[in-house]
């Protein structure tokens, strides 16, 4: 059986979606655990960014391309000889589907196909795992968690076309991968927090844009009920998924990812929190939503990564936000990068 700490070492990884704020963190954590890391991905989805301010790109093998580009993608698998594919690479926000829906389906869908294309071209890859969501379910907002056996069946484009790559990937793995000689899973996590992300439409996200500002946080729906965990959580379960089925393809599969029932929290309380860690009295009102459909309810049951691979969530909602903005301050200053492997260290440790 091998150990994390040690397994990642000297392993050549293909990371797709590098740049984004799950691939630095993750980018990251692969170089402190000695791998050797390929990432593929479009240059970084916001400005600033967490993959620049740590200056990755002079650690690993930085390739800078879109996944609808099977020509160059296959490129780089041929030139890296992966062991190891973790596919991050996607359209990720909800309100931009709604705007750029074929956008949202090529990059999501036909990008899944073209990351699957390559590794059955490529024999050195031995575990390939494809990163989605949460919001794959057929959403019926009921007040139990989802199970990796119920409908798939997303609402909005970004979400169904996220569903869609489950189903694209589960069709190669019956109908390309059957004889196990690739171990494939898949994995749905819940709405991650954590610092370094600047994307817009998300909460902790938004609350540190309005706090910097020293501006009252708007929040469109206090009411709204979310799976809320900190992102070295997920990012643990996928290096932990891809180690155990590279052992054994019995472990590959679909697997959610998300926290405690506690830590499914309604976004005003998650911004309460947020505001009494942050201090300097910060504060928030709610206004009435805008926009297009976004669910109330949303909950993952994820006793099957807990049974099979040992995984369990380590940090409470309230831990999560404290190093949030515990790195979050550190921003502009010479202790970013310090404080973040201590992060990584300190969740490992435990």
């Amino acid at each position: 059986m091998f150990n994390i700490m040690d397994f990642y070492k000297g392993k050549k990884v293909l990371l797709t979606g590098h740049t984004g704020f799950k691939g630095a963190w993750l980018t990251r954590i692969l170089l402190l655990l000695g791998a050797d890391v390929t990432g593929y991905s479009l240059e970084a989805p916001t400005t600033p960014s967490l993959f620049e301010m740590l200056s990755l790109k002079n650690d690993i093998n930085n390739v800078i391309g879109d996944i609808r580009d099977y020509e160059k993608l296959n490129k780089t698998f041929i030139e890296a000889k992966p062991e190891i594919v973790i596919h991050l690479a996607a359209q990720p926000l909800v309100r931009e589907s709604y705007t750029n829906p074929r956008y949202t389906y090529e990059t999501n869908v036909m990008g899944t196909v073209n990351i699957l294309e390559c590794i059955r071209a490529t024999e050195t890859v031995m575990s390939f795992l494809n990163v989605t969501t949460d919001k794959v379910y057929e959403n019926k907002e009921w007040e139990w968690g989802y199970r990796e056996n119920e409908s798939l069946n997303g609402y909005d484009p970004y979400s169904n076309s996220k569903s869609c790559s489950e189903l694209v990937t589960s069709s190669y793995k019956k109908s390309f991968f059957s004889d196990n000689a690739v171990a494939i899973s898949t994995a749905r996590a819940g709405n991650v927090i954590g610092g370094g992300d600047f994307s817009v439409d998300r909460i902790i996200p938004d609350c540190i844009r309005f706090a910097l500002n020293e501006e009252e946080i708007v929040v469109r729906n206090p009411f709204s009920t979310r799976p809320y965990q900190y992102v070295l959580e997920p990012l643990y379960a996928y290096l932990l998924i891809a180690m155990k089925q590279y052992e054994d393809t019995a472990f590959s599969g679909s697997y959610n990812v998300g926290p405690e029932e506690c830590d499914c929290v309604r976004t005003g309380e998650l911004v309460d929190i947020f505001c009494k860690a942050w201090g300097d009295g910060v504060s928030w009102k709610a206004v009435p939503a805008t926009g297009p459909h976004e669910a109330n309810f949303l909950k993952l049951d994820c006793s099957k990564i807990k049974k099979v691979l040992g995984w369990m969530p380590k940090w409470r909602i309230d831990t999560a936000i404290k190093k949030t903005v515990d790195l979050t301050k550190t921003f502009g200053g010479s202790n970013l990068l310090s404080t973040l492997d201590r992060q990584i260290f300190e969740y490992l440790d435990k």
